[in-house]
């Protein structure tokens, strides 16, 4: 596999639609998130709750005299306007920590598989740990919008050198 897909395979394993047992995470097949996409927009939708996948690292790691595994550090930026109506920051806070909820349990995946579909040797393994940070509503809300970040890391399929 290309280290070069890397960002676009976890694109399509958050974008999955077909009922896997996890939570489905786009807005059309009736998840909380209208865009989930591959890199961050030059000019991202307003009033849209969107997921831009990017990495801040590849990792190269010996295996063996001929082998080398990728590990990819993860980094998904969060942005989540106020879309409530109800004119309550504390209820889209409310909706963001609920669809996060989801997301987290996507980036879990399933019980015994955590492959992503396949996509990767493994995610969210090593190390074992998802992190989300959110930034202060005091500096995004006189934008409409809250933001979090998520990071956590995938090992790819070892290639051969």
């Amino acid at each position: 596999m290309s280290t070069a897909d890397a960002v676009d395979r976890e694109v399509a394993w958050l974008n999955t639609s077909v009922n896997d047992g996890l939570p489905l995470l786009p807005a059309s097949a009736g998840g909380p998130w209208q865009n989930i996409q591959a890199y961050r927009a030059r000019t991202p939708g307003r009033k849209s709750t969107n997921i831009f996948v990017l990495r801040s690292h590849t990792h190269l790691r010996r295996t063996a005299n001929a082998r080398r595994m990728p590990t990819y550090e993860f980094h998904l930026k969060v942005v989540w306007p106020l879309t409530s109506g109800a004119g309550s920051a504390e209820t889209d806070q409310r909706a963001l920590d609920a669809a996060i909820d989801k997301l987290l349990q996507r980036i879990d995946g399933q019980l015994g598989d955590k492959s992503h579909g396949g996509r990767f040797l493994s995610v969210a393994e090593n190390p074992d740990n998802v992190t989300v940070t959110y930034e202060d509503p005091e500096q995004t809300l006189p934008m409409g919008e809250f933001h979090a970040e998520v990071v956590y890391y995938a090992d790819d399929t070892e290639i051969t050198n």
